[in-house]
């Protein structure tokens, strides 16, 4: 059992760490960060656009680097992110501990209702929270509510960009080798359109730090199916399509900077 705790946390996110290795909150970064899951996408990012490396959010055995990118007329934080619920909560407490208060952030999921196109957008508008991360954030509760803020716009940067999407429930889960069967069917018969590994943790995360943010998902393996179908899971697979979907999560900073 996990207990919600209204109390602030002996400790404290002291933000990223700089290229030299020290940590300094009082450095700012742009306040809209962009978070990609994927490393050979945000490689991609790195080689098309002006970006500058500033520093890394680390862990005990990995580092992932921290970019200050130009997008037309703004300039935008951009992150590896973690993941899984404790990595993605973690990015996001250093990262707002370095002045960024609303974040973007996308990836993979897998699908639980195969009629949905691969590698087409999906938006989160609930997570089932079938994992720990949440918990500690915000009170129990079957579902958290997703992505109320910057909904309307991100719809927007679709229909102007010719995407079609699936709007719907996710399930968050903490094990994806344990994607049973029986699970797939619950969590279809709640709702849920697809599965993955963080959205119900920042939503909770984000939540209790009153920090905006948005996140949606490009369809991946197929879980609605007699056997598993993998379909563009790899990260390399389908990749034109996917090197098209981070222009979605840059042209919403855009819209949210200049509204």
């Amino acid at each position: 059992m996990i207990l919600f705790s209204k109390e602030e946390g002996l400790i404290k996110a002291t933000g990223i760490r700089k290229l030299d290795g020290a940590r300094d909150a009082n450095y700012k970064l742009p306040h809209i960060a962009v978070g990609v899951f994927s490393e050979y996408l945000l490689d991609d990012i790195v080689e098309k656009f002006e970006c500058i490396k500033v520093g890394f959010i680390s862990g005990a055995n990995c580092s992932r680097p921290v970019y200050i990118m130009k997008y037309e007329d703004i300039k935008i934080t951009l992150f590896m992110a973690g993941v899984s619920g404790p990595w993605i909560s973690t990015d996001i407490e250093e990262l707002s501990a370095n002045g960024v208060d609303t974040f973007i952030i996308f990836g993979n999921c897998g699908v639980l209702d195969k009629k949905i196109e691969d590698c087409s957008i999906i938006i989160p508008n609930k997570a089932f929270r079938d994992e720990e991360t949440s918990y500690h954030y915000v009170p129990d509760s079957e579902s958290i509510e997703m992505n109320k803020e910057y909904k309307n716009i991100f719809k927007q940067v679709l229909n102007e960009n010719g995407y079609k999407y699936e709007e719907g429930a996710t399930w968050t889960t903490d094990g994806f080798y344990r994607e049973t069967k029986d699970k797939i069917e619950m969590f279809k018969q709640k709702g849920a359109v697809c599965v993955e590994m963080e959205g119900a943790s920042i939503a909770a995360v984000c939540e209790y730090k009153k920090l905006k943010y948005f996140t949606f998902y490009y369809a991946g393996d197929n879980l609605d199916a007699v056997e598993w179908e993998e379909r563009s899971l790899g990260q390399l697979t389908s990749f034109e399509k996917k090197a098209r979907v981070p222009y979605l999560a840059f042209e919403l900073a855009r819209k949210i900077e200049c509204k």
